[in-house]
């Protein structure tokens, strides 16, 4: 079976500040990651984030044990200005959930959007 890769949401948020925008990419796919199971790649600026049970799994069990129901993952974010950014996270839960917030400097607040994860992990 081969991987089908379906277009869940595209978005951009445009900075005033210098006219500049920041596109966010989230698909489905049908095989991803290492047991080629269901899961999101989320894409932005030539960054992939891979929200597949094997990642998942082992973020999620970080979350827990540092007792965080919202655990950021700051090693596939980019998060090096306080006032510009593109975070990545975990949201746990009866359904787990993909977040990404996307902060820009001519905007007060920034764009949030979640997306439930295809699968569920044990912990």
């Amino acid at each position: 079976m081969s991987d089908t890769c379906t277009l869940l949401d595209e978005f951009q948020v445009r900075d005033l500040e210098d006219n500049s925008t920041i596109t966010i990419i989230v698909e489905h796919h049908t095989e991803i990651g290492n047991r080629s199971q269901p899961g999101l790649m989320v894409r932005y600026m030539g960054q992939v984030v891979n929200f597949e049970p094997c990642h998942v799994e082992r973020w999620a069990y970080q979350a827990t044990k540092a007792k965080q129901d919202v655990y950021f993952l700051a090693d596939y974010s980019w998060a090096v200005h306080a006032d510009q950014y593109v975070k990545n996270s975990l949201v746990l839960g009866d359904k787990l959930k993909a977040r990404v917030e996307v902060k820009v400097r001519s905007k007060s607040k920034p764009v949030v959007k979640e997306y439930e994860l295809p699968f569920a992990v044990d912990l």
